[in-house]
């Protein structure tokens, strides 16, 4: 939303009321409060009329300040909120003749008290970080329509990039954007996105998260370029600035004031394969599938049968198509007896055909316009209705249905859409404002879901495959992102999209390998197939054609062989990140900034990523097989190929279809698992535990999970001048190779 005209005239259909200076403070008590006049306050008369805004500052834990603007605070007020962390943290208020402060932990507020100097500053460690200031807060009326708005803006320093609002497929930094926050089916090729967050990361230690459920919007160095301004309609803006000082360490608050990922079974790392959309798919089909993978030494951990597992227009219905799948118990049973899990597709839409629709229809579990009758359209199937999630009744009954297929042998659901919401005439069962509900619902709806999951399999057991999200949705992972094409671009934004999302707190995140839309040439799949097998969750789907790779070539069979087995390996080192994930909000894929924040060659590179903190990813995005990618200060190593690379430079390289820039921090212990074949074992029995470039006399600590996610071993790796010396808690076998100087030697 944008209300100036340049930098100095407003648009003309807006009147503004901008927060001018100090007039009082109003409390200092466990928070710091103030009155901020929108014209200047000089004598009786002044005080006579005229907009003010209150601004009220607090903090739900350390390093994390709470801000509220409020205009008219009897307004009223039905959306959704987002339920966050209150921790009570020790705070310290006061006010001399120049400010009004608020600390909490090193983070501290200080409102200016001159005279037509309106600010807000917020400093830590010594330094600014950021500034509301001269037309930062504000009311603002549109005059045509007579909605309103309130408004605030945070200053930019030389050199800061900004990072975040969810998962976005165009330019990484965000600086130069405008981005409004309304989740939507628009395919990752586009502005679109499914996945709405309203949270920003920068490089200069601090995050923004504006806590409102509706369509905020962001002017990200846009409408005013030494700026990020953020705007909500009504008469309440709330946000929080939270402090790191390092970008792990926002997420880490970040996510304990809006809630860490669960942590999944370890069994939904393997790869996934699925029917793909709207190709044609029997028992027979799905089966020569399976036989196929098994035949050509291609672990695979989960079958998904996507929408037409259940009778066209008919979604949903949660009914097997009998003429398609005549005995769907049975063969759930033969599929779990070859030691694989079943996903089904679901979505929160009822069909007019349904038979559930009618059942809703009485019950009035069916979202409902104000005049009664039952919101419907055509876009996606004829006549469908949505589930009112915000009903406990409707609720229950969608979730018995998704029983009833988990007592059948259903092992977890792909929770789809949830983006096409309606708002216009719209009543919600608890009375939420249909605009703050448009984006939260696909919370409560994956919640639903997650916690029916959590329930029948219990904790650490529950994962989803999940489309559209906003802030807090990282607790039920996992997310995939959305209709992508089978193209090279494609997959660079996909990543884009990924690295975003990353910068919100969502620990785990997948995508669809070579793209969903048209059918990949073979050297795209191949491509995609080994960054997707190096990303947390691995899916291979498509819309019309199936993704099986033999049908691609007999090399994609290799390219997908090797890779799904490295994964599998690597599942010690892989599910410690996991548990890293769910214990701090550190996500698995990392943009590269995160890890090198103090290395300004990282702030803009979005076709690399780490994956944890020790292996690096380039995926190769050119037939050629040329790829371009920065290394970090150091010595590295590739995982593949055992050859090294000096750091703090560019790398040009060209890489077959077995081998892409997959590099080890110099100093890494990278545990390798003794099993190929499956991600789900005993990650410490036979571990190697493999040491890079260590330094003579340098420790590294290396934890190797059990596979629910407890402590499993402990290694403490110290290199000597004769090799390596291990302390560990455990008495299972493991092994050391040293890989130092270019050269592999096993050690023990």
């Amino acid at each position: 939303m944008r209300f100036t005209n340049g930098y100095w005239l407003i648009r003309p259909e807006f009147e503004m009321s901008y927060a001018v200076e100090w007039r009082r403070t109003l409390s200092l008590d466990g928070c710091l409060t103030v009155a901020a006049p929108a014209h200047h306050i000089e004598d009786r008369g002044d005080a006579i009329g005229g907009a003010e805004l209150r601004v009220r500052i607090d903090s739900p834990m350390e390093d994390v300040l709470g801000v509220e603007l409020t205009h008219w605070r009897g307004a009223a007020d039905a959306r959704p909120r987002f339920a966050l962390a209150d921790e009570h943290p020790a705070v310290e208020t006061g006010e001399d003749g120049e400010a009004a402060f608020f600390r909490s932990g090193r983070l501290c507020a200080r409102v200016s008290k001159a005279a037509r100097g309106w600010s807000v500053r917020y400093e830590a460690d010594g330094r600014v970080l950021t500034e509301s200031g001269y037309r930062g807060m504000a009311h603002a009326r549109n005059r045509e329509t007579g909605r309103c708005y309130m408004v605030d803006s945070l200053a930019l320093d030389v050199g800061e990039c900004v990072y975040g609002l969810g998962e976005r497929f165009g330019a990484f930094v965000k600086n130069g954007q405008s981005v409004d926050m309304w989740n939507a089916d628009g395919g990752t090729c586009s502005e679109q996105a499914y996945k709405n967050v309203p949270f920003y990361l920068t490089n200069r230690g601090y995050g923004v998260f504006v806590d409102d459920t509706s369509d905020v919007s962001f002017e990200v160095a846009s409408e005013k370029v030494e700026r990020v301004q953020f705007s909500v309609e009504g008469e309440r803006l709330r946000y929080f600035v939270i402090y790191g000082p390092t970008p792990k360490e926002v997420l880490e608050k970040y996510t304990r004031l809006t809630g860490r990922p669960a942590l999944p079974p370890a069994w939904s790392f393997g790869l996934w394969l699925t029917t793909s959309f709207t190709t044609s798919y029997d028992e027979a089909t799905t089966s020569s599938f399976i036989q196929g993978m098994a035949e050509r030494d291609i672990p695979l951990s989960v079958f998904h049968f996507d929408c037409f597992w259940m009778k066209g227009n008919r979604w949903c219905d949660f009914a097997w198509d009998e003429e398609t799948f005549p005995d769907p118990e049975g063969m759930l049973a033969r599929y779990r007896a070859r030691g694989l899990r079943i996903c089904v597709w679901i979505n929160p839409y009822i069909a007019q055909e349904s038979p559930l629709f009618d059942e809703g229809l009485r019950a009035g579990y069916l979202l409902r316009r104000v005049d009664g009758s039952v919101w419907q359209t055509d876009l996606w199937q004829s006549g469908m209705a949505v589930v009112d999630v915000t009903h406990p009744d409707a609720r229950t009954w969608y979730c018995a249905h998704l029983e009833r297929l988990l007592d059948m042998g259903v092992d977890c659901f792909k929770t789809d859409f949830g983006e096409r919401i309606p708002v216009r005439g719209i009543r919600y069962a608890d009375g939420s404002e249909p605009l703050g509900m448009h984006n939260y619902y696909t919370q409560l709806y994956n919640r639903m879901v997650f916690e029916l999951l959590e329930q029948k399999r219990g904790k650490g057991e529950a994962v989803l495959f999940a489309r559209s999200a906003t802030a807090g949705g990282q607790m039920y992972p996992a997310h995939w992102g959305g209709d992508n094409s089978a193209c090279y671009p494609s997959m660079a934004e996909t990543l884009r999209g990924g690295l975003s999302l990353a910068c919100c707190g969502f620990g785990f995140w997948s995508h669809d390998i070579s793209g969903f839309e048209q059918t990949a040439p073979a050297d795209v799949y191949k491509r995609w197939a080994a960054f997707g097998l190096l990303s947390s969750h691995s899916r291979l789907h498509g819309s019309k054609s199936y993704r099986v790779p033999w049908l691609f070539d007999e090399e994609a069979v290799d390219v997908v062989r090797r890779f799904t087995k490295l994964k599998c390996s690597l599942m010690p080192y892989l599910y410690g990140l996991a548990v890293q994930a769910h214990e701090s909000g550190a996500p698995m894929l990392r943009p590269m900034f995160m890890e090198y924040p103090d290395d300004p060659a990282c702030d803009a590179l979005d076709r690399q990523y780490m994956l944890g903190g020790d292996l690096l990813v380039a995926p190769v995005m050119h037939a050629d097989g040329h790829v371009d990618y920065y290394l970090p200060e150091g010595l590295w190593t590739n995982l593949l190929t055992g050859e090294t690379a000096s750091g703090g430079r560019w790398r040009h390289e060209t890489h077959g279809f077995m081998t892409l820039p997959l590099m080890v921090r110099e100093g890494a212990v990278i545990p390798v698992g003794a099993v190929c074949d499956r991600p789900d074992y005993d990650f410490a029995a036979g571990v190697t535990l493999h040491v890079y470039e260590l330094e003579v006399g340098e420790t590294t600590f290396v934890s190797v999970p059990a596979q629910d996610g407890s402590a499993g071993a402990s290694y403490a790796v110290t290199r000597t001048q004769d090799g390596v010396q291990v302390e560990t808690d455990t008495d299972r076998p493991y092994a050391v190779v040293l890989h130092a100087g270019g050269h592999e030697t096993r050690v023990r």
